[in-house]
């Protein structure tokens, strides 16, 4: 083989058609590998076998550079006009849904509105409520504000905490405001919940009542006091007074020391004197 024509002492004989051919398919193999993905490829399948199918065109095939020449070809360029035309005809005779359009107003915002917010209490009712009243004195004509409750785990702005909401007021071209109230269910009845726009003064006034909230059964009421110290014991119920002392007064003091160091032993019970030493 090295004496063959053309080819070089020490470096083999020149290589033939066919291994010009496996040369040519494996490197355009790896070039259409490293263009298109086959992970993504809808019809490109690889069975048990460990050979690689097509499922538009039901054809087998030894490896992927197999595959992507058959991809090129014509029998799977005319299977995808079909599946294509096909699917556009199904598409046009389904009936498309009615979409809304809405339009989008763009306005320029001008700042915050003045407000105030006053917190009030129903002694009777026990019920504590809030009174806002929001000044739009640039409002646009034929424009009303509005206003609705927002959760805490629909902003973005602070972290959830499920012990408040919000409650937001738009109108244009105003910036949309918005007050942290807390999370209690909202008294909706007539006489107490109730909003009103007046167009002469430009003020929108909302009133909100929140239900009063019932103390959880079986559980005990804190132990702290106002000023953050626990409050202190209960007095101890009071009894009788303890017994007075014995009218004799105090008992006797015990006798004097002797001049030896020791005390006389005391009278023996019933009257007996000392025995006889």
């Amino acid at each position: 083989m090295d004496r063959e024509w053309g080819s070089k002492p020490g470096s083999g004989g020149a290589a033939s058609g066919q291994n010009e051919a496996i040369d040519r398919r494996e490197r355009l193999r790896r070039l259409a590998l490293e263009t298109i993905d086959l992970a993504k490829d809808p019809y490109f399948m690889r069975n048990h076998l460990g050979s690689y199918e097509c499922k538009l065109c039901l054809t087998l095939h030894n490896n992927e550079g197999n595959y992507l020449a058959h991809t090129q070809g014509k029998r799977h360029q005319t299977n995808l006009a079909k599946r294509a035309a096909r699917e556009a005809k199904e598409a046009v005779s389904q009936p498309q849904p009615l979409k809304r359009k809405v339009s989008v107003r763009r306005t320029v915002k001008i700042g915050r509105p003045g407000y105030r917010v006053t917190k009030q209490y129903d002694p009777e009712l026990q019920q504590r409520s809030l009174l806002f009243q929001i000044e739009y004195p640039e409002i646009e004509d034929n424009i009303k504000p509005r206003h609705r409750f927002m959760s805490s785990y629909e902003q973005k702005v602070e972290p959830y905490d499920k012990r408040y909401q919000y409650l937001l007021f738009a109108a244009e071209p105003y910036e949309i405001i918005a007050f942290k109230v807390p999370s209690t269910e909202v008294d909706k009845s007539t006489p107490k919940f109730f909003s009103h726009w007046d167009p002469d003064s430009k003020m929108f006034t909302l009133q909100v009542y929140f239900k009063p909230t019932k103390p959880e059964p079986n559980k005990p009421q804190s132990a702290v006091g106002a000023n953050g110290l626990p409050p202190p014991p209960p007095p101890l119920p009071q009894g009788q007074p303890p017994p007075p002392p014995p009218s004799g007064g105090l008992p006797p003091p015990p006798p004097p020391m002797a001049n030896n160091g020791f005390r006389p032993m005391p009278p023996a019970p019933g009257g007996f004197g000392h025995p006889n030493m």
